[in-house]
């Protein structure tokens, strides 16, 4: 039986299937189809099923990673959509935080809200922030919002009404009003979206679940149509934000939680393979064709954040802590308007590509820096299946490039590359000196297509020792989703003071949840011995504005005192210090539902025990100019095999490159070990 992992990303999307019957793990790439995502998928089962021999029917389990959601925010794909909310809130979404997105630059302005003014309609509801009603539900005037909302031509209704996180009666009952009078609308209420105070944050991310969520429908039933055509006999599940997977259904309901789908599989699996290597704290480093994505895992623990930005609208729900900056392979290198060089945030993308990938691309790319360096294969990629243009590549850099900047044109590829390295390099201090780790005990964690060909020198410039390199490290994301567990995040939201008499029902909270995620976990075919229910407080000193994190033990009893002593522990760590003796305000409980998923027995079969010869002998320039480099092919390496570099090794994924005074060894998982030198 054969398990399927694939992610689609802006440039490729990447497969890992998994063969249950000897252990082993095969990789496959195919270049995105932005236009249909779902195309590529289709295109690339249909290949490797061929490739590999799979019968279709002896497919036992099929997950994906998708930016489908986020690309609809980001590019404003959504459908007209209409928000019903308490009368006097219909300018929530405008008002915002009052926060400038610059400082200082007055031409920045903040994105205009998804729903228009005129598609806002309040009516009379009220609850106090202890969830009494204190004006009941004006029924009537629920039924005329949704009849000018229908005549309007909106596709999709969010209702977000006053502290409905406490009591969701009102927005229940206006959802049934509106799905009778509409009924071929998306409907979404904010007490199933997100039930949490703070009423920005929870209108946005409702308004952003019901924007996308029909054109998300429609891209999962074309999606299960092509699996069906396949013959794939299994229904997919999908990753979500959290890390977790979550069922069809699901997705269709809250479509928002797959904003960070793909590179929370990343760190999903990094979590895993970097644990099973003996490296619990690592430093993960993603880049891909269109961005980097970077995140800290420390004592084989992801970090996790509750709330970013997604085209500068908030989403507030738990995600696994990524921060992301416009850097990869395909990031152009262009000159300001100071004749200074830089490199991205924008990207040439997979259509058209780098120059030299003979797609039309016409600006020179980070790709084709390392092509004209020989980083990279100037000849073909993925072994060998993608031909590639040098000549091309070279002539685009010095066009526009090196001639407008006085420089070789091996000169102008180095700065690209420098450049590029300087901003990834700034992106891993971002989630970890900044924020109080010492990096010198982490290892550097570089998967995607081009984090390998980088990881030596960004982990030279940020002071790390040691690069852990997986297998097939561009197909990172797909394998992570093999290893994903099956999980929804629940949460109650009320402010309330931690003391004796408090103290009953906050734990309260977590029966409820607890029940409620059973519930779903039966749902969801998961059996009692594979489910775990993870605890969370989110807290703070009252007067404070912003909470951290307490966790709590699975199961089993967890006293007042108990969660006084981990508060403490956690200001420390977030703000360094702690202020004994005062109040302290509890403010969400969270709950995590967990079904195990058995993970794969996988085996190393790469290398025969001894050494090989280079593949080849290639000219590769380094900061000290062209060197003679000997290729390896990564298969062709053993357990226990070590050299010295320079070197470079290749796979069908990537391409890892060991400079000059550093060595590699292969552990016994087939891990790469990059050590730096000092």
């Amino acid at each position: 039986m054969y398990r399927i992992g694939f992610d689609v990303g802006g440039t490729f999307t990447d497969f890992t299937v998994h063969d249950a019957r000897d252990g082993s793990l095969r990789y496959f790439k195919v270049p995105s189809t932005p236009a249909d995502p779902s195309e590529a998928i289709e295109t690339g089962l249909r290949g490797l099923i061929a490739e590999f021999g799979i019968a279709p029917a002896e497919i036992a389990f099929v997950g994906h990673g998708t930016t489908v959601a986020t690309n609809m925010v980001i590019e404003r794909r959504g459908v007209p959509t209409g928000l019903i909310t308490t009368r006097g809130f219909r300018d929530v979404l405008e008002i915002g935080r009052q926060t400038r997105p610059h400082l200082y630059d007055y031409s920045i302005g903040k994105p205009p809200p998804l729903v228009p003014r005129a598609l806002r309609i309040e009516v009379a509801e009220r609850l106090d922030a202890e969830g009494t009603a204190l004006v009941p539900l004006d029924e009537d005037a629920v039924a005329d919002a949704a009849k000018l909302l229908g005549e309007a031509g909106v596709k999709a209704v969010a209702i977000c009404f006053l502290h409905s996180y406490l009591r969701d009666a009102h927005e229940k009952r206006a959802a049934e009003i509106v799905r009778a009078l509409l009924p071929e609308v998306y409907v979404s209420t904010s007490s199933e979206v997100l039930p949490e105070f703070r009423e920005y944050e929870r209108f946005s991310t409702t308004v952003i679940n019901t924007y996308v969520g029909p054109r998300m429908e429609r891209y999962l039933e074309g999606f299960l149509a092509r699996l069906t055509g396949l013959g794939v006999p299994v229904p997919p599940y999908t990753i979500h934000s959290n890390g977790g997977l979550m069922s069809v259904d699901t997705v269709r309901a809250f479509p928002v939680r797959t904003c960070l789908s793909g590179p929370a599989a990343g760190v999903v699996g990094a979590a895993e393979v970097g644990a099973a290597a003996g490296f619990p704290d690592v430093v993960t480093f993603d880049a891909g064709g269109t961005s980097t994505d970077v995140s800290l895992i420390a004592g084989g623990v992801p970090a996790f954040a509750t709330s970013r930005l997604v085209a500068d609208y908030p989403v507030r729900m738990p995600m696994v802590d990524v921060h992301v900056i416009g850097a990869g392979g395909g990031s152009i290198a262009w000159i300001d308007d100071a004749g200074a060089l830089k490199v991205g945030p924008h990207s040439a993308g997979a259509d058209p590509g780098p120059v030299a990938y003979g797609r039309g691309g016409q600006e020179p790319t980070l790709t084709d820096a390392n092509i004209v360096l020989h980083r990279l294969d100037p000849v073909s990629l993925l072994g060998g299946k993608m031909k590639v243009d040098e000549a091309a590549a070279r002539a685009a850099i010095e066009t526009k490039i090196a001639k407008p900047l006085g420089l070789t044109v091996e000169q102008a590829a180095l700065g690209i590359i420098r450049i590029a390295v300087a901003n990834m390099s700034r992106a891993i201090r971002s989630v970890s000196t900044e924020k109080g780790h010492d990096l010198g005990r982490f290892a550097l964690f570089p998967y995607g297509g081009a984090g390998p060909l980088h990881a030596g020198a960004v982990a030279r410039e940020c002071g790390i020792a040691r690069v852990l390199v997986p297998q097939e490290p561009g197909t990172m994301c797909a394998r992570g989703i093999l290893l994903s567990d099956i999980s929804l995040d629940f949460v109650r939201s009320e402010i309330v003071e931690a003391t004796e008499a408090g103290w009953p029902g906050i734990m309260a909270r977590f029966e409820d949840m607890a029940a409620q995620g059973n519930d779903w976990l039966e749902a969801s075919h998961v059996p009692p011995s594979d489910r775990t229910l993870q605890r969370v407080i989110e807290a703070r000193y009252k007067g404070q504005n912003h909470e951290v994190q307490v966790r709590l033990p699975a199961a089993g009893p967890f006293t007042l005192d108990d969660f006084h002593n981990g508060f403490a522990e956690a200001h420390r760590q977030e703000y360094g210090y702690d202020v004994a003796g005062r109040a302290v305000e509890v403010v969400n409980a969270r709950l995590k539902a967990v079904g195990r998923v058995r993970r794969p027995d996988t085996r190393f079969a790469g290398g025969d025990g001894t050494m090989p010869p280079p593949r080849e002998i290639r000219s590769v320039h380094f900061d000290t100019g062209w060197v003679e480099t000997p290729i390896y092919d990564r298969a062709s390496l053993g357990a226990g095999q070590s050299l010295s570099g320079p070197a470079i090794i290749d796979e069908m994924s990537s391409t890892t490159i060991v400079e000059p005074g550093q060595s590699v060894r292969v552990d016994k998982a087939g891990n790469l070990i990059v050590e730096i030198a000092a």
